[in-house]
């Protein structure tokens, strides 16, 4: 999917108004947190979660598989 949208002052800001096509896409509504990455060719890429939660969970399970003991005595 391409679609076209133009950079507008919104205040002392500057913002893009995202086309309803997008946002059924995206599947997200107003208020909804996005996430903008930049990419090495350049570009960027938006998307409705982090990018970098899921490695940081993945880290999270493997200390609590490491430290497995050790959090169920300090949980005591």
């Amino acid at each position: 999917m391409t679609l076209e949208t133009k950079v507008r002052k919104i205040g002392n800001s500057y913002g893009i108004i995202l086309p309803k096509e997008a946002l059924q896409e995206l599947n997200v509504s107003e208020g909804s947190a996005l996430y903008i990455t930049e990419s090495k060719d350049s570009s960027v890429k938006i998307s409705a979660s982090n990018p970098d939660f899921k490695d940081m969970m993945d880290i999270v399970d493997q200390g609590m598989k490491d430290y497995h003991n050790t959090l169920t005595e300090l949980a005591k």
